[in-house]
Parts: structure tokens; sequence; C-alpha cells
């Protein structure tokens, strides 16, 4: 989460907030007859690989469910590949074309330029209580919510049982002392394997770093948001990582040149032993005939409380066009349990409401999901409420594989000064 504003800032968002409801107010949309078709223009992303498994479809056939039920309200759906949508929704915002809906992966900018609805306004009280608690508050800026929560993911630690069994190794790590030891028996007894994936590539380094300094007691802020990257606790874990990890040749050789795919696909070729991954490990170990285990990711202290990373994207509703009314008509169809399960049954990923979380965890369906399921409750997110985020994130994916090569402490240090100065910089005025 993000600081707390300073109160000019909640005066003016609270000012914005109330110029909207009363734009809103009536027949609940601006410039709209109550006898008028409305038509809502949704953006998304696209979760297939291929025109066959395309998104699109999923939004089609929901677009045309929800136009029999509602007659009076049309959705112009376009999917986005993930490369493009953003770059694409601030152009059509920039030319006065804005979207009503965007499926996509953050939101803070949008809030700090005032272009989003809170979620309370656009869901009713039934969609929002069905919400898991822990994807409400990562959806807040300001502490009020306003991204709305659509798929998730969590992070587990796999390892190769056949690879541990060659090595004697019986379980799992449960600590970082244990880890080391099973890496250096690794090494020792069957070589051409990379004991520990540790990509801190630009790929996705700042999801390793969190789990990281999660698991060694810290984190990359603190609960009120403010940046702690460089803390005793974040340095003392890079430190641990170069000096045990990297050193002895426990891992790559330069981490920060590896990225989260190459480490998925060594796992699957049998070529890596352990990591930390997400739901979407499970396919490609099975593909490659991996006999894999999961287990809770290894902490420096055993007893210490076990904390895993959560990943959300998130749904908004802009307030442009004024659909206030039509937007949430169409956001609590499309949070319907029938809906979200489809999609996330689709893709393999994780549900961010309660009673379909319900239905997979009891479902009997979806064994190789459980471990990400059982954690996602408790799971920990990126500061999503930070306007920065997106920009101390790209500098952490760049930055942070240094740490591990040369002086933590320079190196963290370094991304904290960078990511306080752009929090303030882009803090709204």
């Amino acid at each position: 989460m993000r600081p707390k504003a300073v109160p000019a800032l909640k005066s003016r968002l609270s000012a914005a907030l109330a110029t909207s409801t009363l734009l809103l107010s009536g027949c609940g949309t601006l410039g709209i007859g109550s006898g008028d078709t409305v038509t809502l223009k949704l953006v998304a992303a696209d979760y297939g690989d291929s025109e066959a498994n395309s998104s699109q479809h999923y939004w089609d056939e929901l677009a045309r469910r929800f136009e029999a039920a509602n007659p009076k309200i049309k959705v112009d759906v376009q999917v986005i590949s993930w490369n493009d949508i953003d770059t694409s929704v601030a152009a059509m915002v920039k030319a006065g074309r804005s979207p009503d809906i965007v499926q996509t992966g953050g939101f803070a900018d949008k809030v700090a330029a005032n272009q989003l609805y809170p979620a309370r306004d656009v869901l009713s009280m039934d969609t929002e209580a069905d919400f898991l608690e822990v994807f409400n508050r990562a959806g807040q800026v300001l502490e009020t919510q306003y991204g709305i929560p659509f798929v998730s993911s969590s992070r587990t630690f796999f390892y190769n049982k056949a690879i541990f069994a060659k090595a004697g190794i019986a379980q799992p790590p449960g600590s970082w002392a244990d880890l080391k030891a099973d890496a250096a028996l690794i090494k020792a007894k069957v070589p051409g394997v990379t004991p520990y994936a540790l990509p801190l590539g630009p790929e996705e380094a700042q999801a390793e770093s969190m789990m990281w300094t999660m698991s060694g007691g810290g984190g990359l802020t603190d609960e009120s948001g403010v940046y702690t990257l460089d803390s005793a606790k974040n340095t003392d874990a890079f430190g641990w990582l170069k000096q045990n990890l990297v050193d002895p040749h426990l891992t790559y050789p330069d981490p920060g040149s590896v990225d989260r795919k190459t480490a998925f696909d060594d796992f699957a070729a049998g070529k890596v032993a352990m990591l930390n991954g997400h739901p979407g490990l499970v396919q490609k170990a099975l593909q490659g005939k991996i006999d894999y285990g999961t287990a809770p990711i290894p902490r420096k202290d055993p007893q210490s409380k076990n904390r895993t990373l959560g990943v959300a994207d998130w749904m908004m509703a802009y307030t442009a066009n004024g659909h206030r009314t039509q937007i949430r008509q169409f956001l609590n169809f499309a949070f319907s349990k029938q809906n979200t399960l489809a999609f996330d049954e689709q893709y393999n990923l994780l549900p961010v409401t309660q009673d379909t979380l319900d239905e997979m965890t009891n479902s009997g369906k979806h064994p190789d999901l459980k471990p990400f399921l059982d954690a996602l409750p408790a799971a920990s997110f990126y500061p999503l409420g930070d306007p920065a985020w997106d920009t101390v994130s790209g500098k952490i994916k760049t930055e942070i594989g240094k740490a591990v090569k040369g002086d933590p402490a320079a190196v963290l240090g370094g991304l904290q000064q960078f990511a306080v100065e752009e929090s303030k910089r882009r803090r709204p005025q």
C-alpha cells in the first residue's frame, strides 16, 4: 500500500467524487435518456496464446448472454494482447474515446488521473462482499477501493522428487539452512543440475525479490506502504543469497540475466531441482513428465509465519462516459460464480471470489491447484496502490540482480532512493 495522502489530496479526491455523484444523479448516466440503448466499451487483456483459446471467445459469449438479459445495454468487446493493452487504452483516453470497463494489470495511475469510479459505486453489496478480503485491501488507493480483482495466482515452492531421491533428500526444505544443505547435496550427487533457480532477470525479478525478502522477515514496503527496499532484513536476505547460493555456484552463474521463463523451462526439462513457482508451472512440469512436489516457501526462521506472494489482475470502471448504472449491471453479471469459474478453469488461474474459491477447493477437480488455493487468502501483494509502482517495479527488474553479484547494501540503497523519489514525483498534487 502507498503512504497515506496529505489532507489536501484527500479533499481533492472527495470533491471529484462528489462532482461525479452529482452528474450521475437521476437516471444514473450522463446525457442518456431512460429509453435509450447504451453501448459499453469493454477492453480486456488476452490470456490465450492462439486464436483458438483467445479470451475474445469468452468475452463475446458472456456479452451475448448479458445483452439477452439486458436488451437496453450493448457491450462492444475488444481483446488486446498484454504487450499492447495499456498503451492502447491510454491512446483511447487521450483521443476522447475512453472505454467504460478495462481489465488489465494495474489501476493506481488511473486513480491519480481521476479516471475511475470507486468499486463501491459499480458493484452491488453482494458482489462486493463476495471478493476475498485480501483483494479488497490490495485494490485500495488512499483507503478507497478502485481496483476490482479479476483473476489471481499465488506462489509456492516446487521441487523435483527424482532429483531429491538421487541426492538422498527425504523431504523439501523448510528453512534457508535446509535449502542451502539440500542444494549442496544436489550439486555433489546429481551433476549437471542447477540446485536452485534464482531468476532475478528483468522478466519478473520483483516477484522473486519479494518472496525472498518476505521469507527473511522483510518486504518491499512496510505495512503502511512505505518503501523499505534497503532495510536491514532485506540487505541480510540478499547477502545470504550471494554468500550461500550464488558464490558457491548452487544457482545460475548470473541470476540477474535469468528470466522466470528460462527457470520454468529448465525445471520442466529436469535441469533445475528447486524453485519458486506459480500455477502455470504445474502444467509445464506435467508436460515435461516431471515428478514434482510442492511445499511452503522456505523461510529464514522456519517457526515464523508462512508468507507467500499473491498476484492479481484487475478490472476498473472509467467515469468518462457516465455509464455507472450500466457498468454496475454488467459487472454484477460478470462476477457471478458461473462466469468467474469458467474463466478460471479455462486458463488454470485462481479465483478472487469466495464462492468460486469454495467451488474450486471442494469440487475435487483441481488437486494440483490446492497448495495455491490454500495460500491465497493470506497472500501479500505488490504496493499496487502507489502510482509509482510500475516505474519502481521496472527499476527493480533491471537492477536488483546486481545485489547478489556485488554489494547488496549499495544496490538496495540505490533502489530505495529511486523508489522514494519516484513515489513523491508521481503522487497527485
